[in-house]
């Protein structure tokens, strides 16, 4: 089964691995055979699957703040799901195979590091920019 094709996946992790890397004291490495995002190597805030146990679904799995996910699954169910495994927790399910707004995905990733990252790190990430105001507004409203 081909959840999308192969190309519009790559450039979707692209996307992704854009957004997460440039982030203070990020990386990457597989975990349970998915590219996960980690802070300091130790702390995941997202993960990229593709047809996880056959769910048909190229998506993320994030961190996200508390009442978010039942938030954005109730408003949006098409595009927003609760993930097996860490939906419990609160993270939020992004499917990556139906409209895709790279601002919104960028939002989100943000957001679901600032779950996970030590309140200094997104200080530096709302500074990032160097000129004394937020890079993403969201970083700094936690939404």
């Amino acid at each position: 089964m081909q959840v999308i094709d192969l190309e519009q996946r790559a450039r979707t992790l692209e996307l992704i691995r854009g957004v997460c890397l440039t982030l203070p004291e990020t990386s990457e490495r597989l975990s349970h055979g998915a590219p996960t995002f980690f802070v300091r190597d130790k702390r995941a805030f997202l993960m990229v699957l593709t047809d996880h146990h056959g769910d048909g679904r190229f998506a993320i799995w994030c961190a996200a703040g508390v009442g978010l996910q039942q938030l954005l699954v109730e408003a949006d169910p098409q595009r927003f799901f609760v993930p097996p495994y860490v939906g419990h927790r609160g993270w939020l399910g992004v499917r990556l195979d139906r409209s895709l707004d790279p601002d919104e995905l960028t939002g989100i990733a943000e957001d679901a590091y600032a779950e996970v990252a030590p309140a200094e790190l997104v200080a530096a990430a709302q500074f990032a920019g160097g000129d004394d105001e937020p890079s993403r507004p969201h970083l700094t409203d936690g939404g």
